[in-house]
């Protein structure tokens, strides 16, 4: 079960580093796998696509893409409560990225015109899990953002979608639905197939086999990351319900044996209150195998006794989501400064996040926290610098622009502004 480190404990900085360390690396063998398997789909196109989910998800595709009927009649199926569910969460989700639209600007000054002008991306490829999984949250917290840049055209992959994700992908804009998975789904998307277009950035989750596809391809399309598995980081203190704390921990567990479930207590009593209340919830939660190997695994609770040791740990962690189940959460939020997503306060579990509070859940994993950012308007845009120049302009600047590329032993760059300036 979850074990309690005390600061008295060698254990205790032994677990710290290991945690910090978590950086997860995909073998040799799942990545060979999926360069073989995107090699095939280079060469074979649809076939392909076919040949190899017949392979390895027993399933055989007659097309590759959903029909727009068949669609709309499997979205139906939706009950009205979680279709009105999923129509707030998409509003909310779209009225938080409104805000994050990026814009041109032009400067001029003494003959010279330089500028940034911003344009979406044409197309995008969205990566939705599927098969027993059901994640339209994903489909909510992908396209949506994407609309809100203005890309003209959203391609979703997924393997056996549901009602649900269906029903997600219309309220979100996306614009083609292909029954695929896996590394044949990342390659369709990053080199087209006869039905698959090619996509500029495909952005999603998926399992090791989808993160391998996505890395072996970055660099002929864009993606947003290579997700590792989810985590949580959440610093509470006594007088917070320790059943609270324990819930929030079995809701990142829950997710796969791999999930990351780390509390940083102040005070050993608070600690071992919540230790005990997982014990109690693991024993009702429908998914308490994968549960218990996460936190045995993976999880931690953590004992401190100050905000300045909450702040070290947290900002060490570098969590995809980091809880403040504090008093003082909001004056504590400006020190902890890498975190995908700050949820400040006890009645704020990291679930909010998942589904409706608006920011997208697409979040930097592994420690990447802190260098990377949430998925948003910005991943789907491009910045193309412009500048213009009169003749004023250059011959004022042409000595400067000659010795300095006279410094880099460039000389023919001299020579394009001197052949203008002097003849």
């Amino acid at each position: 079960m979850i074990r309690v480190f005390d600061k008295s404990s060698p254990d205790f900085q032994r677990r710290l580093d290991a945690l910090c360390n978590r950086q997860s690396e995909l073998s040799a063998d799942i990545e060979t796998a999926a360069r073989k398997t995107i090699a095939k789909v280079r060469a074979g196109g649809d076939a392909a696509v076919r040949a190899l989910t017949a392979e390895f998800d027993r399933r055989n595709l007659d097309a590759l893409e959903l029909p727009a009927a068949e669609w709309d009649q499997l979205a139906a199926r939706v009950t009205p409560e979680v279709r009105a569910a999923l129509e707030r969460a998409a509003q909310r989700v779209r009225t938080f990225h409104e805000r994050e639209r990026h814009a041109s600007f032009e400067i001029s000054e003494d003959g010279i015109r330089v500028g940034s002008r911003v344009d979406p991306l044409a197309r995008i490829g969205i990566y939705v899990p599927g098969g027993k999984a059901r994640y339209p949250s994903t489909v909510i917290m992908t396209a949506v953002p994407a609309r809100v840049a203005g890309v003209r055209e959203i391609v979703m992959t997924t393997p056996g979608p549901s009602p649900e994700t269906l029903a997600a992908a219309r309220l979100s804009g996306v614009d083609r639905v292909f029954l695929i998975g896996g590394a044949q789904a990342i390659a369709a998307m990053a080199y087209g197939t006869e039905s698959v277009p090619r996509v500029d950035k495909i952005v999603g989750p998926g399992n090791a086999y989808v993160a391998a596809a996505k890395r072996l391809v970055f660099g002929d399309v864009g993606i947003d990351s290579i997700a590792g598995p989810t985590e949580v980081v959440i610093a509470a203190e006594d007088g917070v319900d320790p059943r609270w704390i324990a819930a929030d921990l079995l809701a990142q567990a829950e997710h796969d044996e791999l999930a990351v479930p780390i509390l940083i207590a102040r005070g050993k009593a608070f600690a071992d209150a919540v230790a005990a209340a997982v014990v109690t919830q693991l024993a009702a939660l429908p998914r308490r195998a994968i549960a218990t190997r996460s936190l045995a695994d993976q999880g931690a609770i953590f004992v401190v006794d100050s905000d300045d040791e909450i702040v070290r740990l947290m900002n060490l962690l570098a969590p995809e989501h980091a809880e403040l189940a504090l008093r003082d959460a909001r004056a504590l939020a400006p020190r902890i400064t890498t975190a995908g997503a700050l949820f400040l306060g006890i009645h704020t579990p990291e679930p909010v996040g998942d589904y409706i509070a608006g920011p997208s859940h697409v979040l930097p994993t592994g420690g990447s926290a802190r260098f990377a950012s949430p998925l948003g308007v910005s991943d789907f845009i491009k910045r193309t610098s412009i500048i213009e120049y009169d003749a004023t302009a250059l011959a004022a600047q042409a000595d400067d622009i000659e010795r300095l590329t006279a410094v880099e032993d460039l000389h023919g760059h001299g020579r394009a502004v001197t052949i203008r300036t002097r003849g």
